[in-house]
C-alpha cells in the first residue's frame, strides 16, 4: 500500500483535529480571535481542521459556532484558508449534522433523526426523517462542500460518527425504523452512505469519512460492523477514515478522550481498521507526547495523527515533536476543563495549562522596555507561571518557596484518575531549572525582599483552608485523606463542604470502604467540577452508598462525635470515626501589608482570589505579561 500511503498529498502525517471554540459572537463568521488560534497552530502540521461547520443555523452545536450555511460566509473562511496556506499547511473542512444532538437551548433550532426518541441523555425529541428530510440533508451536506472548496479549503471530512446523524442511523441502540434504512446493518448504513458518496460527486477534492470505531455502549454498533462499514466506503473513493470513539449522546468521556478513560483504546480500533481494510487511518485520541507520535508511527504504522487538545495546550507541539522547535511541550493534561468547559460556559475555549489561548485583542502584551530584579514569592502553578512569563519579558526573576514547588495543585493528581495533572508541575518544574531561574528554598520575609536589591515583588502565596466556626469542631483534617498511607479503612467519616475538594475526598475514601457522610449547605454539590468528572464522580458515590445533604449545615459536634444538623428540619448523625472539612479556601497574603508602601507588590493566582488552577495560571501570566 506504499503509493496509498498519503492520498492528502500533506508534508508530513499530523493533522489538527476539529475542536469546537466557541469564539464567533454569533454570525457565524470567522473574526482576529479565530484567526490568531489558528496562525500559531498551522506552522508545522501536515493540515489544519478548524471547528466543525454548521450547516444549518438550526441545526447548530454552540450559538459561537462557525458556520459554512451561506455564502456569505465564504470571505471569512477564505481568510482562514489564506492564513493556512501561508504557513505551508493545507486546510480541511469538517461537515458535521448533528441531526437529534443539535442543541435545544438554541432557539430556532431543528431536531430530525432515524428516531423519534430523544438522547436518553436530555435532548429534544426529534422527527423521524422521511425522504424528503433526508435529500435535504443530503443537500445541506453538498451546498457546504461546495461552499469548503470555493472558500479554498483543500480536503473535506465529513461526520460520520460521534452519535451524530449518519450516527444516528448506523446504531441499532437508536435506530428503531421499519424501512430500507431500519434492521440490518446494510440498511442502517444506507443514508450515511449516500451522504459520502454525493460529496464525494460535488466536489473534485480528497474526501474524509469521520467514524467512530466503537460506540462503547453495549447496544451501540461494534468495531466488526464499522469494518464492513469502511470496505462500503472504500470504493466510493473515499481518501482515508478518521478513527474515534463513543457517542456525544451516550458516552462523552470517549468522545472528548477524558482522562478518566483508557489512552490508546481508539489507536487499536484504527490499527485494526487499517490492517484489515487497507483503507488508510487517521488515528487520533490523546496524542499528547513525542513518545506518542514514536509509538503510533513504530507499532502502529499509523498512516496519520490527528492531534487536538495538545495543539491547544503547546501551539508548538507539532514543531516540538518534529523537532523543529526547541524547548519541551507544555503538557495536555486531558482534563476538559478549559476547552470543554470554555466553550460550555460561553466564553469559548480556553485551556488550563496555556493562558494565551483564546485571548481578546485587549488582553494580547505589550513588550517590556526595561529590565527590573523581581522576586516571585511561592512556587505553586501562580507562582510558576509569572516566574516564566518574567523571564521570558527579559526580568532578572528569583523565587521564594518554603516547602516544594507545586503548591496545592500536587494535591489535585491524588484523587482516583487524575494523575495525568501531575505532568503540568513536572513540566514547569523542568523550565524553570533549564532557564536557570534560581528556587531559594526558604521563606521570604519583608526583610529579605526589601533588602534584596529587588525592583518589584510578586505574591503568589496561595490561600488556606477557611474552617467554619462551628461549636465543638476540635478535630478534624482537610486533604490528609488524599494519601494512600492517611487514608482509613472502614471508618464512618463525615465531610463537611461538598464542593471540588469535598467531593474528591469522598470520591477516594469509598475506594477503602468508608462509609461516607457529605454535608452540603448550597442546593448542589460538585460546584465547579468539570461536568464529565462531575457525573461520573456523583455516580461512583450513589454506587457505593455515600449519603449527601444539601442545603444543610453542621450546628455542633458533641463530645462523643455525634453530628447536630440543621436542614429541613433539625437532625443527629454519628457518631462518626473522623471529620474532614471541607468548606473553600481564603487567599493567603500576609506578605501584602508589611510590604505596603515599602515596594511595589503584585498578588496573583489564589492569594488574589482563590479559584482554579486556570484562574490562577491565568491571572499570573495577565499581571506579568504586563510588567
Amino acid at each position: 500500500t506504499m503509493e496509498n500511503s498519503n492520498p492528502l498529498q500533506l508534508r508530513n502525517k499530523l493533522i489538527m483535529a476539529p475542536l469546537k471554540l466557541g469564539y464567533c459572537t454569533g454570525d457565524g463568521k470567522i473574526n482576529e480571535r479565530h484567526l490568531r488560534f489558528y496562525q500559531s497552530r498551522a506552522d508545522h502540521p501536515g493540515a489544519i481542521t478548524p471547528e466543525p461547520l454548521y450547516l444549518d443555523k438550526g441545526l447548530r452545536e454552540v450559538p459561537t459556532q462557525l458556520g459554512i450555511d451561506h455564502d456569505d460566509k465564504i470571505p471569512g473562511l477564505q481568510k482562514l484558508t489564506g492564513l493556512i496556506h501561508s504557513r505551508g499547511a493545507k486546510a480541511i473542512a469538517h461537515l458535521n449534522h448533528p441531526g437529534r444532538m443539535a442543541n435545544p437551548k438554541i432557539p430556532g433550532n431543528y431536531f430530525v433523526s432515524s428516531t423519534d426518541q430523544a438522547c436518553e441523555n436530555g435532548g429534544a425529541v426529534p422527527k423521524a426523517m422521511d425522504r424528503k428530510d433526508m435529500m435535504q440533508a443530503i443537500n445541506l451536506f453538498i451546498q457546504g462542500a461546495r461552499r469548503a472548496k470555493e472558500a479554498g479549503f483543500d480536503i473535506i471530512e465529513v461526520q460520520l460518527g460521534h452519535g451524530y446523524l449518519a450516527a444516528q442511523f448506523l446504531s441499532p441502540a437508536v435506530n428503531n425504523r421499519q424501512d430500507e434504512y431500519g434492521k440490518s446493518f446494510e440498511n442502517r448504513s444506507r443514508f450515511p452512505l449516500e451522504i459520502i458518496e454525493s460529496v464525494i460527486k460535488a466536489v473534485d477534492i480528497p474526501v474524509v469519512a469521520r467514524i467512530s470505531g466503537d460506540e462503547m455502549i453495549p447496544d451501540g454498533f461494534h468495531l466488526n460492523e464499522m469494518l464492513w462499514f469502511v470496505r462500503e466506503l472504500k470504493p466510493l473513493g473515499v481518501a482515508a477514515v478518521h478513527v474515534s470513539a463513543g457517542t456525544v449522546c451516550s458516552t462523552p468521556p470517549w468522545f472528548f478522550q477524558h482522562m478518566f478513560v483508557p489512552k490508546g483504546k481508539t489507536w487499536e480500533f484504527a490499527a485494526n481498521i487499517e490492517k484489515q481494510t487497507g483503507m488508510p487511518a487517521i488515528f487520533v485520541g490523546r496524542i499528547h507526547s513525542k513518545e506518542d507520535v514514536i509509538k503510533l508511527e513504530q507499532d502502529y504504522k499509523a498512516s496519520y495523527l490527528a492531534i487536538g487538545r495538545a495543539l491547544v495546550a503547546d501551539e508548538a507541539f507539532a514543531g516540538k515533536v518534529l523537532d523543529k522547535v526547541p524547548g519541551h511541550i507544555r503538557p495536555c493534561l486531558a482534563c476538559s476543563e478549559g476547552c470543554l468547559g470554555g466553550v460550555k460556559s460561553g466564553q469559548g475555549l480556553g485551556c488550563v495549562v496555556n493562558p494565551m489561548v483564546g485571548m481578546k485583542e485587549e488582553e494580547i502584551p505589550v513588550a517590556s522596555s526595561t529590565k527590573k530584579k523581581i522576586a516571585v514569592v511561592g512556587a505553586g502553578l501562580a507562582g510558576m507561571q509569572a516566574a516564566l512569563t518574567l523571564h521570558e519579558r527579559g526580568h532578572e526573576v528569583e523565587i521564594f518557596e518554603k516547602e516544594q514547588p507545586g503548591g496545592q495543585f500536587n494535591l489535585a493528581w491524588l484523587p482516583p484518575k487524575k494523575e495525568s495533572l501531575k505532568e503540568i508541575v513536572d513540566y514547569y518544574i523542568r523550565e524553570i531549572s533549564e532557564k536557570q531561574i534560581p528556587l531559594i528554598s526558604k521563606e521570604a520575609n519583608s526583610e529579605i525582599l526589601q533588602t534584596g536589591g529587588y525592583d518589584e515583588v510578586v505574591l503568589a502565596t496561595g490561600a488556606v483552608p477557611a474552617v467554619p466556626p462551628v461549636k465543638g469542631l476540635k478535630e478534624y483534617y482537610w486533604t490528609e485523606f488524599l494519601h494512600d498511607d492517611q487514608l482509613p479503612q472502614k471508618e464512618q467519616v463525615l465531610i463537611i463542604g461538598g464542593g471540588l475538594i469535598g467531593m474528591e475526598l469522598a470520591s477516594k475514601l469509598v475506594e477503602r470502604d468508608n462509609r461516607v457522610t457529605v454535608v452540603e449547605m448550597l442546593d448542589e454539590v460538585a460546584r465547579g467540577m468539570e461536568s464529565i468528572e462531575k457525573a461520573l464522580t456523583l455516580k461512583k458515590l450513589k454506587n457505593k452508598g455515600v449519603t449527601i445533604y444539601t442545603n444543610t449545615r453542621v450546628t455542633g459536634i458533641s463530645e462523643n462525635k455525634m453530628i447536630h444538623l440543621s436542614g429541613v428540619q433539625d437532625f443527629t448523625l454519628g457518631p462518626v470515626d473522623k471529620i474532614v472539612v471541607a468548606t473553600g479556601m481564603t487567599s493567603y497574603h500576609p506578605l501584602a501589608e508589611e510590604l505596603e508602601g515599602k515596594i511595589k507588590i503584585h498578588i496573583v493566582g489564589d492569594a488574589l482570589q482563590p479559584g482554579k488552577a486556570q484562574t490562577a495560571i491565568r491571572s499570573a501570566y495577565q499581571v506579568c505579561s504586563r510588567l
